[in-house]
């Protein structure tokens, strides 16, 4: 694939994850409407946010190569002024893939009598397989869930025995195909933690912009 001037090809986990927090989306497309770069301080005021949490989303954007930065050219005492760029033609690439995820699922989901969600379920759990990192702690299943979904970009909140996951990057075609796109994060969760003896469910859109993991210790039949 030809990238833009100063585009690096991020690595998947690290863009998609940007990508799923609804601030840095915020930060990203105010850069990109901008016609000229933009500090973080000037992004603060325009956006309402505190200038250290804007920092933070910019450190995110630029890791995942959303963003570039360069110094401003003024002289001045104190820490430079950084100014930051959209990175051309991120839009329309993630445009791009929203419209492959649908297109796959629309197709998954008219093809089978129960629209797709048990072969979807197996695709999940065929993912975790995948996402289960060599270090995972096989005594801590809760714990690498976690990390996986915040690696994927869930942005996973640990609430009591549950986990409330506060983005989705797939949000778009989770609500167009749920049946698919929730039956394949079912089974991703379920393959993560029920191998320890962890019964999990996963309640989409309990709020418009929630998901939830409800976690429990799996019941014997005596």
């Amino acid at each position: 694939m030809r990238l833009s001037p100063g585009r690096r090809e991020p690595a998947d986990e690290s863009y998609h994850a940007a990508l799923a927090s609804r601030t840095r989306r915020r930060v990203l497309d105010t850069l990109t409407r901008s016609p000229a770069p933009m500090d973080a301080q000037a992004l603060a005021t325009e956006l309402g946010l505190h200038v250290t949490t804007v920092r933070f989303h910019l450190e995110q954007l630029e890791e995942a190569g959303l963003v570039r930065r360069e110094q401003a050219g003024e002289k001045r005492r104190g820490r430079p002024r950084l100014l930051y760029t959209a990175v051309q033609a991120v839009a329309r690439d993630e445009d791009s893939r929203e419209q492959l995820i649908e297109a796959l699922a629309g197709v998954l989901a008219s093809r089978d009598d129960d629209n797709g969600q048990a072969r979807s379920v197996d695709a999940g759990r065929n993912w975790a397989n995948a996402l289960v990192p060599e270090q995972a702690d096989p005594g801590d299943r809760r714990g690498t869930l976690v990390g996986v979904l915040d690696r994927l970009g869930f942005d996973p909140e640990p609430d009591g025995e549950d986990i409330r996951l506060r983005a989705c990057p797939f949000r778009d075609a989770a609500r167009e195909h749920p049946q698919v796109v929730c039956s394949v994060h079912r089974g991703l969760v379920e393959q993560l933690v029920e191998p320890g003896g962890t019964h999990a469910r996963l309640l989409p859109f309990v709020e418009p912009e929630l998901c939830l993991i409800t976690l429990e210790p799996r019941r014997t039949v005596s």
